[in-house]
């Protein structure tokens, strides 16, 4: 969901020694890989295929365990990425661009993984584990975006990183009673689920220790870590996770799957696919071509509000058991320790900023949220009356409604087990915090050492210990201390005019606050599910 896919991705061949003789070779069992090691002695591993091809009849249903092969593989290669598709609204969508290198197609469960090693491979001791999931509205993104040196380089060589790809858009997240009968919903988060408890059986052959994984996502990959939060009703077994990180969590309206919209989306995929009159609906269009799904795929999303994503995660009734914000108020979540961060201004890029003249808080509000009723609708334009001019009401709604607050709801969940963070350097937009930890995606605008250490040293040092405060290395940010509805402590990471860091606890508003509690109480970001 961020414009940082057009930066300049990572070309594994100009990095990795192409000595095979030397180069690490792993047994996973059904498969041998055999990977690189690049001039700094870290071993990547790019491709492993982690399910079998969700091809043919497996296509809309859960991930399967990938067949046996013989022979060594390659894994010296970034993976094809899923599928893409973009709401495609936007003057500056941030969908719009992404890896051209790299062939988008169905056959698409892969992930890379990189961990610190000897010259030959050998991985230096067992360390925690950092998994990455990819944001993009589970409509784009994909792990070739990300290299994995760069986080392993802030932890001072003290964790082994995957990164993982999933189903995206009508592949990974078609909806509707009929998918539920004769399919699997949600398969992009099965997918995810089932990455995870590939690492869970895995990564120890790569250096990595099981039982220390950290989850870390931005934007709909932080919406997936909530969503694998409160996955099975916060009793996934085994534990696939022991610390969360989310980084501009993103939670949509989230219907139950048979909900009128939810089938309004299948019937106009069924549509498009020219299956509408099938005896066998699920059939024709496991049988249709993927290039006829991925064009309805586009064509759905295209069509949609602006800003906003269409095929997302539902309340499907059997991993997501209930609606994601009443799991959370009820603490039933999985994971130890949690740490959320946020950007200040969230909603902007998800407005048309063309449109000052004509906005209105309430109108939006309707538009937004398709369910809403004029009474609710009243009562989000008295609550933001008071916030600028009304365009900024606008972006204030979308920014707090699914992003900020959905953010608050899971801190709830981990009181006394939480720290949260505000990346404020301007303008504070969306994605704007990502280049300061995955830098070779992105050089960072702000340009500062210390800030840049400072900030990307929090997740690396939560993701080793689940604390902050134990650092990689010594950085300029302030003891800190967990957040809970009392004290409501974050860590500000901002600069001055002048162009100094600025690294700070401050107190969550509670004006904001209040706002959050009304959108929880008409559950937005889990509208209407049951």
């Amino acid at each position: 969901m961020h414009r940082l896919l057009s930066a300049v991705l990572t070309v594994a061949a100009l990095t990795l020694c192409a000595n095979s003789q030397s180069a690490p070779i792993i047994d996973l069992g059904y498969a041998q890989y055999q990977g690189t090691v690049s001039p700094a002695n870290i071993s990547h591993f790019l491709g492993i295929r982690y399910a079998a091809a969700p091809l043919g009849d497996l296509r809309f249903r859960a991930p399967q365990p990938p067949a046996n092969v013989t022979g060594v593989q390659q894994a010296t290669v970034e993976p094809n990425q899923c599928f893409q598709a973009s709401n495609g609204v936007s003057p500056t969508n941030p969908l719009e661009t992404r890896a051209p290198e790299v062939i988008s197609t169905e056959d698409c469960l892969f992930l890379n993984v990189y961990y610190p090693s000897d010259a030959a491979g050998t991985p230096v001791e067992k360390l925690p584990v950092l998994v990455w999931i990819h944001g993009g509205g589970y409509l784009a993104g994909q792990a070739s975006a990300y290299n994995g040196e760069d986080v392993i380089d802030q932890s001072n060589r003290g964790l082994v990183v995957v990164i993982i790809q999933y189903r995206l858009g009508v592949f990974g997240f078609l909806p509707g009673a009929k998918v539920k009968a004769n399919g699997a919903l949600n398969a992009g988060l099965l997918d995810q689920d089932f990455a995870l408890r590939w690492v869970n059986r895995h990564i120890n052959k790569f250096g990595g220790d099981p039982s220390k994984v950290t989850i870390w996502g931005e934007s709909a990959g932080a919406g997936s870590v909530l969503q694998q939060v409160v996955a099975n009703n916060g009793n996934t077994k085994p534990q696939l996770f022991r610390g969360a990180i989310t980084s501009s969590t993103f939670l949509p309206s989230q219907y139950k799957y048979n909900h009128r919209i939810p089938e309004l989306l299948f019937s106009e995929v069924v549509a498009q696919t020219n299956c509408t009159t099938a005896a066998d609906t699920m059939a024709c269009l496991r049988t249709a071509d993927a290039n006829a799904l991925q064009t309805a795929n586009t064509q759905i999303n295209n069509g949609g509000f602006f800003g906003t994503f269409l095929f997302v995660p539902v309340v499907d009734g059997t991993f997501i058991i209930q609606r994601p914000t009443l799991s959370l108020l009820e603490n039933k979540v999985n994971g130890e320790a949690l740490l959320s961060v946020t950007n200040t201004f969230e909603g902007d890029d998800f407005v048309n900023q063309n449109t000052g003249a004509t906005a209105n808080a309430t109108q939006y509000a309707l538009d937004l949220f398709p369910d809403f009723g004029p009474a609710q609708a009243d009562k989000v334009g008295q609550l933001y009356a008071g916030l600028g001019t009304p365009l900024f009401q606008e972006n204030a709604i979308q920014g707090e409604s699914i992003f900020i607050c959905p953010t608050y709801f899971i801190l709830g969940a981990f009181r006394g087990r939480a720290f949260k963070a505000e990346f404020a350097i301007p303008p504070g937009l969306h994605a704007n915090d990502v280049a300061y930890y995955w830098p070779t995606l992105s050089t960072p605008p702000f340009q500062n050492t210390d800030f840049i250490n400072a900030f990307a040293q929090i997740f690396t040092a939560f993701a080793i210990s689940l604390d902050p405060n134990v650092k990689v290395s010594p950085t300029i940010t302030p003891p800190w201390a967990k957040w809970d509805d009392v004290r409501r402590t974050e860590m500000n990471f901002n600069k001055t005019e002048a162009g100094a860091p600025v690294v700070r606890t401050v107190k969550t508003d509670e004006a904001l606050l209040e706002r959050c509690r009304f959108w929880d109480s008409v559950n937005v970001g889990s509208l209407t599910a049951q």
